[in-house]
Order: structure tokens, then C-alpha cells, then sequence
């Protein structure tokens, strides 16, 4: 069964295609010919991951799944969330980002906060359903570590003793929101090819 992942990110698709079980097949939008960026205007982590998914199904008819993530900072309402990757404004710039989250919670001292992965797949029949993964942690004050992308950095997760961005990626990926949220969609995925 073929199946399309609703990104460009070719480094993203090698990862889940090892993951993948036997019997399907993992495209992504660069194989449909998709160049144009699909809109993402949702209000919610989930609204945009199932625009960008129910956008590839409608246009391609094909079985798709699109993952759409944020970090949630409790003293902070919630934000950056939805506009994570572009907190700090337009071109998206990681390290702006990070600079107004840390301004942002000088004067705060509950430091809570969460990343949240919501992956939307719509099966070849048009259901849909939505898989979520939650790494709870805190943001330290100053950037720790080089590996990793975007606010890894800065987020430390509960119960360890090292930022996301002082993990190997097996690390990471064992305990990440992003890691628990495509366990609990191959495992669905698992389950439909025994059926």
C-alpha cells in the first residue's frame, strides 16, 4: 500500500520509512509533483496537522499522513504553539525564535512547558484520525548543546538531565513527542496490516 507523507523533508521520510511495517510503500510530496507550500492557518496544532493532511487527500486521492508540532509554555498561554516555527516573525530564524521565548519568560517563574506532535492520517477510504505525542520538560535559562533543531536547545525534558539538543538522536527520539506520536500511528499501521 502506498502511503504519502505530507512533507518535503527527505531526512523526515528516510527516518519513518525504516520504521515503516512490511507492506507499505512511503512517498512524499516531491514524488506527487506538490510544490507549492500546502497553507497552514489553523488555530491549533491539530487543525493545521489535518489541513495539510485532508489537502493531499483531496487533491491526490491517495493514503496520507501529515505531522504538524509546537512547544506549549505554560506561563506564556500556551504560545509559542501554532507559531512555533515562526515566533519571531518572518523568514523563519530558530535563533530569534529562541531569544524572544527567553525574553519573553524573564520575569515568569513557572517554566513549564511541553512539545506536542499531532500526526492526521487519512486512510484510502477518507478516514481519518489523529495521533498525538506530549514530551512535558521546562525551558532552561541559557542554550545548552548542539544537536537537534529549533527550541531543542532550550527544553529540557522531565526527568533527565540533558536539553533535546545534548541527545543523540536515538536518545531523543525514545522519549520525544515527535517519536511517541509516530510509535502510536506505525503501531496503528501494524494492527491494519495483520487485519
Amino acid at each position: 500500500m502506498k502511503i504519502c507523507f505530507a512533507t518535503h523533508n527527505q531526512n523526515k521520510a528516510k527516518e519513518i520509512r525504516q520504521l515503516l511495517p512490511e507492506g507499505f510503500e512511503l512517498i512524499t510530496l516531491d514524488d506527487l509533483g506538490q510544490t507549492e507550500e500546502i497553507p497552514e492557518d489553523g488555530l491549533t496544532i491539530e487543525e493545521n496537522s489535518g489541513i495539510k493532511a485532508n489537502y493531499v487527500f483531496e487533491k491526490f486521492n491517495v493514503a496520507c499522513f501529515a505531522d504538524d508540532t509546537g512547544l506549549e509554555v505554560k506561563a506564556l498561554n500556551g504560545e509559542p504553539g501554532v507559531y512555533s516555527a515562526r515566533y519571531a516573525g518572518e523568514p523563519k530564524d530558530n535563533e530569534a525564535n529562541i531569544d524572544l521565548l527567553l525574553k519573553n519568560l524573564e520575569s515568569k517563574s513557572d517554566r513549564s512547558a511541553a512539545f506536542k506532535t499531532v500526526i492526521t492520517f487519512i486512510d484510502e477510504s477518507g478516514r481519518s484520525m489523529q495521533f498525538t505525542g506530549i514530551a512535558p520538560g521546562q525551558i532552561i535559562q541559557e542554550r545548552t548543546g548542539a544537536e537537534g533543531f529549533g527550541y531543542d536547545p532550550v527544553f529540557l525534558p522531565a526527568g533527565h538531565q540533558k536539553t533535546f539538543a545534548q541527545m543523540t538522536a536515538e536518545e531523543k527520539n525514545a522519549i520525544s513527542h515527535r517519536g511517541l506520536a509516530f510509535r502510536k500511528f506505525l503501531d496503528h499501521l501494524t494492527k491494519t496490516a495483520q487485519a
